[in-house]
């Protein structure tokens, strides 16, 4: 296999990475900058408050995002078990 080849692969394994984590990653910052306003709004400063909503979220967002990634996973474990011959030889 080439250095090309491998290279795109830790490319694509990289963007699968980010790709897989986004979903809630951006829930968690869209809910904890709701809470934060919420905060800030009814002047209610305990730093606690905002941990549950955006633990919740994060894992609504797996749980709806999560056969999409699994599906992604999937598609790269194959992609990557079929390349494996032509990186042993």
């Amino acid at each position: 296999m080439e250095t090309a080849q491998l290279l795109a692969l830790g490319r694509e394994a990289l963007l699968l990475m980010v790709l897989a984590s986004a979903p809630p990653v951006l829930a968690s910052l869209v809910v904890g900058f709701l809470m934060s306003l919420f905060q800030a709004t009814t002047s209610l400063q305990d730093s606690t408050l905002s941990v549950v909503p955006k633990l919740c979220s994060s894992v609504l967002a797996l749980v709806i995002a999560g056969p999409w990634i699994g599906q992604q996973l999937t598609r790269f474990a194959t992609q990557l078990f079929l390349a494996l011959p032509e990186v042993m030889s």
